[in-house]
């Protein structure tokens, strides 16, 4: 399973510890900090770091002698000095005391986060040969992806065969499917599962906020821009960028991330150095990139530099002999998280579930076996408690068409939501463009107020 690596600053100046400590806070770090050695040494007997950073001249015990300390504690621990004061003596020393590296104030940040970089794939790369001792055959992160049909299991497959690769793989599936889920399987069961998974939605960001958001900026490259801050390809180095909602992309956006993905470096907007990153990427989208390459609206070559392998989810409805059990674990999940002592679902219930046609797939089942968990006051979920047929006409539960279910399901939504049409959408697990199309299908009208 992946895991954040634990720095420790060791600094005499506040303004250090404070820079340091949000500069590898941003970049998924945890870190803590302590003003000098003795306090250091204090809470590497409570805790163990990953990595310690530490000043070579502070009052008291200087950084030299905490080291040889460190060393009796911790052995695996790595230490990288700081010095204001450039000496070669010291320098030597501190690295045949076990130093895994020495670097001269005032430093580029860059060039700091490199070396704590190269310092955590050294770690990796430990844990990595132990971990092949205890190997066994089975995917791991795979327990939020519920299935046993033949279409689930073809999934499952296709993680396990392109998480031993380091190729660009796009998700494709509709709204709701579960396609976060499956980028995050493969991450967790490839070679960079020790290094983070940094998702961009980039459907949700305007243009100029998604280049910022994605490269980072300088100082002062805009107004309100006082920091210089990291983008989400610096914080992906070394693991994997999931890049959802791809085609929403602006040309200008595509003419960016090809070369992105071409040279593998960027430039912060505002900024002229070039930056190094090592990541993989996973895309995700619910529209036909193909067809888009036919009309023009995305470019052919990004297309197939992202389309190295396709997985593609289906629907909830062309699998539902999933629904029983998937509905069991949200069941379990949320019974837990409410403190209910709810334990089935009864046959009632089920024949409804797996009648109704998902338009909001995984996502709307969830909701609305949470729900129905909500409302409950029984031992089991009855065909009462599920809304797709609370406040219909029919006398018997599961007997309405499939239309019929969507379109009183569509309904009570709307009303729940006072026909916020944002809300609503979000509710069902789909876009508002699919909503207002489902809408005008079943000729579903807002009552007059």
């Amino acid at each position: 399973m992946p895991r954040s690596y634990s720095i420790l600053i060791v600094d005499d100046e506040i303004s250090v510890r404070d820079s340091l400590y949000n500069w590898f806070t941003d970049d998924g770090y945890i870190v803590e900090v302590a003003e000098d050695a003795k306090t250091a040494l204090n809470m590497l007997e409570e805790n163990s770091y990953d990595i310690i950073l530490a000043d070579i001249r502070m009052p008291g015990m200087d950084g030299l002698e905490m080291q040889r300390q460190i060393r009796k504690m911790n052995d695996k621990a790595i230490v990288i000095i700081m010095t204001a004061f450039a000496s070669v003596d010291s320098a030597v020393q501190a690295l045949k005391d076990g130093a895994y590296d020495y670097i001269t104030k005032p430093f580029d940040p860059d060039d700091l986060t490199h070396m704590i970089r190269n310092a955590t794939k050294q770690l990796n790369l430990s844990e990595e040969n132990e971990s092949l001792r205890e190997k066994v055959s089975k995917l791991e992160n795979v327990d939020d992806i519920i299935g046993e049909s033949p279409e689930m299991q073809s999934v499952l497959k296709d993680v396990e065969i392109v998480a031993k690769s380091d190729s660009t793989v796009i998700i494709t599936g509709d709204s709701g499917t579960g396609k976060e889920l499956i980028a995050r399987a493969i991450h967790a069961n490839s070679s960079r599962r020790y290094f983070p998974l940094v998702a961009v939605h980039c459907g949700a960001l305007a243009e100029s906020l998604l280049e910022s958001e994605l490269f980072g900026h300088a100082k002062g490259a805009f107004t309100g821009a006082q920091f210089q801050r990291k983008g989400k390809f610096e914080m992906a180095d070394g693991g994997t960028i999931f890049l959802d909602e791809i085609a929403t992309i602006s040309a200008k956006m595509q003419i960016e991330l090809l070369r992105v993905l071409e040279t593998k470096s960027f430039v912060r907007v505002g900024g002229t150095k070039e930056i190094k990153s090592d990541f993989r990427v996973i895309c995700a989208t619910n529209r036909d990139l193909k067809q888009m390459v036919k009309e023009g609206s995305f470019r052919e070559d990004l297309y197939y530099r992202l389309n190295v392998y396709n997985i593609h989810i289906p629907p909830l409805r062309e699998r539902l002999s999933d629904v029983p059990l998937m509905a069991a674990y949200f069941l379990k999940k949320y019974a837990k998280a409410m403190n209910k002592t709810i334990t089935k679902i009864d046959d009632s219930a089920i024949k409804i579930l797996q009648e109704y046609e998902w338009p909001g797939n995984v996502r709307e089942l969830e909701n609305m076996i949470e729900r129905a968990v909500l409302v409950s006051s029984e031992p089991a979920i009855r065909a009462k408690d599920l809304p797709i047929i609370k406040g219909s006409s029919a006398p018997l539960p599961g007997v309405e068409k499939l239309d019929d279910l969507e379109k009183s399901h569509i309904l009570q939504v709307l009303e729940k939501y006072e026909w916020n049409i944002s809300r609503s959408a979000a509710a069902l697990g789909i876009d508002r463009v699919t909503l207002y199309n489902k809408i005008k299908k079943h000729k579903i009208q807002r009552p007059e107020s």
